[in-house]
């Protein structure tokens, strides 16, 4: 009888790379940079029409530069593909941007196109799934999807800034935060300023506690 084939533990981990129809294409293609350089993962692209529309907005790539970025590029419509199963095993998945509409299809298990089938595969599995919403303000639907998805067990990523890096530059700000969404998904690494607790130095009027000061005798 013949022993199983071994398979081979240098097998890279799969990430699942989406970008839809909301501005902030940059963070999708900022963590696909980061992973290459990193090292050690395939990445598997998916984006939507309208995704592909933001990208060519925001950062002037089409779609053919998106599809340079990923080890692997899915077509949205092939609901057939790899990342459609839960056999297919990957380290889980980020949505960036993530727009309402797409969150209200992963809220709901509307698997319409690859995006929020592989999203629903990946919940199903008890993967990680990291969703960076971009839409301000924020209404009543959004606010019970964003809990919907939360409860599912997604993590709720809005790519808010951290201004405590001291960012000389947007480009800084995107870094920043496409590092912490890696740290989210599990990926090891050392591209962001972390933070190590409060400096030394004091504004002038910090300097003293504030409220009012003791009172005078006799009073």
């Amino acid at each position: 009888m013949k022993s199983p084939k071994k398979t081979s533990s240098a097998r890279k981990k799969r990430l699942i790379v989406a970008i839809t129809g909301a501005t902030g294409s940059i963070y999708g293609v900022r963590i696909l940079e980061m992973l290459r350089t990193i090292g050690g993962w395939e990445t598997h692209l998916v984006v939507s029409d309208a995704g592909a529309l933001n990208a060519w907005q925001d950062l002037g790539l089409a779609r053919k530069s998106l599809e340079r970025l990923a080890d692997v590029m899915h077509n949205v419509r092939d609901v057939g593909a790899s990342i459609a199963s839960g056999s297919f095993i990957t380290e889980g998945m980020v949505i960036a941007p993530c727009s309402m509409k797409t969150l209200a299809a992963v809220a709901h298990g509307f698997s319409d196109n690859l995006v929020s089938r592989a999203a629903d595969v990946v919940l199903k599995e008890r993967r990680r799934l990291v969703l960076l919403v971009r839409e301000a303000p924020l209404n009543l639907a959004h606010l019970r999807n964003m809990v919907a998805v939360t409860e599912m067990g997604s993590i709720v990523f809005p790519p808010v800034p951290a201004f405590y890096s001291h960012a000389q530059s947007v480009d800084e700000l995107v870094n920043h935060t496409a590092g912490r969404v890696l740290d989210v998904l599990g990926v090891p690494h050392e591209r962001i300023m972390r933070w190590r607790g409060m400096k030394d130095r004091l504004a002038p009027d910090a300097a003293a506690p504030a409220g009012p000061g003791p009172r005078a005798k006799g009073k």
